[in-house]
């Protein structure tokens, strides 16, 4: 089908008028004529985003009817009345439930059992009237269950406003406050501990503590641009605790949370490339540290005194095991730890020593700890799902070492999971490393070279892609498409040194791993150059453009994603959110050699006069992460440079961020 969306002679993509912009780096002249389109309040800027949606809207006309029928068979897998598993927090029992024809969840609760009346704490249904974006952020109850703190974002740039609702009377409370990003109760009831961020950059960079109906005061703030602050408080409800967090160091400090008006401690002070975290559980503190362990290792210190020559050490550094986090109980711990590309949960229980593992059934999965508020449960909740089994909730029996199944998303239509397959694939890439590949497809699919392929890639910030469960993905495979998930060195499914390995001056390993695993896909008959789709997001859209750069013969289609596709722009100017933060993922293009290195693969700095894929690009006006005008510049200059007729197109959503549509119904038509 791609064939008769090829650029026709009639339909004229939408042209930007280049205007020089000239600036002086590292004593060069660069001109940059596409500058101009950063300035959202000019009109000719938004005239030139609408011509490209309705371009795009043209050039596909002829998909409307397919679009119906693939909405309509994504839509009829999904159960569109049903709620949560129940979580109790205390007396109460909280959960979000759906009703069909509504864009959003509604939060509720009820008391003690779920035979007792319902709650309604929130209904986002109503709150979202009037807007085009909604998204919830923070959502915590005091101790005392009477009050709500939540945070609300109308426009999609992630900027959260603070409200506090009294679940007595139902009505909202003056207190308010803006920009919050994160939230913590003191025990009191009445005091909460906050950060808020800055209006420009969007650094978290002040926690203020705040008396309900009273004073608002200070208790820190991040100077340096590197860090940023967040507050919570500990499972054992003791502390609260603030994190400051660069890429490579981290520093922690606590008040108790009854005592509101303590002032903070620390807990380890920051050095270079020292990073933790911390939890706390009978009186010490449990440090999950990177001192002399790459992977991580557990020590516990007395609160007292949590300097290193009082450590004791808990859970040593294993070469392939990397610890990913604790959860702390009263009687037991979990786990999380990851290797060879899969995550795993043990638990220790105090009381006998005795260590345990969970087994999971299949050979590609993966498991989240999920909601476990209640410190003295002896039951852990965690979601395990993979390319071919829907999320499942289990609750485990950590004295027993029973889980049982509280619930699975129901898949409408007939879907059954026994008519697919999914593997785990190795690639060797170009200096030997093993690529961990994730696979899935229908079954009795012919290795033939025939079949068309969607490989998909992140790779960045030692964020690994997990094997997620999609409904909607099963309308590509049920078409004879296989999907795929490289994971390229910049994730961290290997260990840290998998994030190294992918990041500032080593940044390109992360585009030969993908161009590597597709080529594997090849030569093994997965699918073939004419039939291979590729597709990323934010920094996956980065690597999207990079890889189309360097092989563009490689690829049939590309789809880049809220893409970072200017990377030098965006990393040179320092007033933009999450640049100076970013200098230790990327390198610091004030550098001669970053900026050189950084050059060499910038998806906007190395267009060419050449023959490009068929490439859909997309965005949001109010994206907050990667700004909308990358894309848009991005896509303008290529125009000016692509010879051949393979579509380029670009869509805008104009009323979200960097997440795309928050209704549930948008995201699906969307998609």
């Amino acid at each position: 089908a791609m064939s008769s969306f090829a650029e026709s002679e009639d339909l004229i993509p939408p042209v930007a008028n280049p205007i020089e912009h000239r600036e002086v780096r590292h004593g060069a002249t660069v001109i940059d004529d596409y500058y101009w389109l950063r300035d959202k309040s000019n009109p000719a800027v938004i005239r030139y985003l609408e011509s490209e949606n309705a371009y795009t809207k043209e050039m596909t006309k002829e998909l409307r009817s397919f679009e119906e029928i693939l909405y309509n068979e994504m839509l009829g897998r999904i159960k569109q009345t049903d709620f949560s598993v129940p979580v109790r927090r205390g007396a109460f029992l909280y959960y979000s439930r759906t009703e069909e024809g509504k864009q959003y969840p509604i939060q509720c609760r009820r008391d003690q059992s779920m035979d007792a009346p319902e709650q309604v704490l929130l209904d986002l249904n109503q709150l979202a009237k009037g807007c085009k974006f909604l998204s919830l952020g923070v959502f915590e109850i005091s101790d005392d269950a009477n009050l709500l703190a939540y945070t609300m974002d109308t426009t999609g740039f992630r900027q959260y406003t603070l409200h506090i609702k009294d679940l007595g009377s139902g009505q909202l409370r003056p207190d308010s406050a803006q920009r919050v990003t994160s939230l913590a109760w003191a025990s009191d009831n009445r005091t909460i501990f906050f950060t808020t961020e800055d209006p420009v950059t969007k650094r978290s960079n002040l926690m203020l503590r705040h008396v309900l109906e009273s004073d608002t005061d200070e208790l820190y703030e991040e100077k340096d641009e590197l860090y940023h602050a967040e507050v919570h408080r500990t499972r054992d409800k003791k502390f609260v605790l603030l994190s400051l967090a660069a890429t490579d160091s981290t520093e922690y400090r606590y008040l108790p949370a009854d005592c509101p008006n303590t002032p903070l401690a620390i807990v380890l002070h920051r050095e270079k490339d020292h990073k933790y975290d911390v939890d706390h559980r009978n009186g010490l503190f449990y440090i999950r540290t990177n001192k002399n362990a790459k992977n991580y290792r557990v020590v516990t210190a007395p609160v007292s005194d949590p300097s290193p020559g009082n450590w004791k050490e808990f859970l040593p550094h294993g070469e392939n095991v990397l610890i990913e986090g604790l959860a702390l109980f009263k009687d037991h711990v979990v786990v999380n730890q990851k290797s060879a590309a899969l995550n795993r949960l043990r638990i220790l229980n105090f009381g006998t020593g005795k260590w345990t593992s969970i087994h999971f059934p299949e050979l590609v999965y993966c498991v989240f700890p999920a909601e476990n508020p209640e410190y003295d449960s002896v039951l852990f909740r965690y979601n395990y799902q993979s390319l071919v089994t829907s999320p499942s909730v289990f609750e485990y029996d950590m004295n027993l070492h029973k889980p049982t199944l509280l619930k699975q998303q129901e898949v409408l239509g007939g879907y059954d999971p026994s008519e697919y397959v999914s593997e785990r694939l190795w690639a060797t890439a170009r200096d030997g490393v093993k690529i961990p590949l994730s696979v899935v497809y229908k079954r009795g699919l012919k290795r033939d070279g025939t079949a068309p392929l969607l490989l998909y890639a992140y790779g960045s910030y030692g964020l690994g892609t997990p094997a997620t469960f999609s409904s909607s993905r099963v309308s590509l495979l049920d078409r004879g498409m296989t999907f795929a998930i490289a994971h390229i060195r910049g994730g961290n499914e290997m260990g840290e040194a998998w994030h190294d390995e992918g990041m500032l001056m080593k940044k390109k390993n992360t585009f030969y791993d993908f161009i590597d695993a597709a080529e594997y896909l090849i030569n093994e008959k997965w699918t073939s150059e004419g039939k291979l789709v590729i597709e990323g997001r934010s920094a996956g859209g980065l690597l999207m453009g990079a890889v189309t750069n360097m092989r563009p013969d490689l690829f049939k289609a590309v789809h880049a994603a809220v893409p970072f596709l200017d990377v030098i722009n965006t990393m040179m100017d320092r007033s933009l959110p999450l640049t100076v933060g970013e200098y230790l993922e990327w390198g610091n293009p004030n550098d001669r050699p970053a900026y050189d290195y950084m050059k060499s693969y910038s998806p906007y700095d190395n267009l060419e006069k050449r023959a490009y894929p068929a490439m859909l690009v997309t965005t949001s006006l109010n994206d907050s992460q990667v700004m909308y005008w990358e894309p848009a510049k991005y896509v303008a200059r290529l125009r000016t440079l692509k010879t051949n007729n393979n579509p380029l197109l670009l869509k805008i959503n104009m009323g979200a961020g960097h997440g795309g549509s928050s209704g549930r119904y948008d995201r699906l038509k969307e998609q």
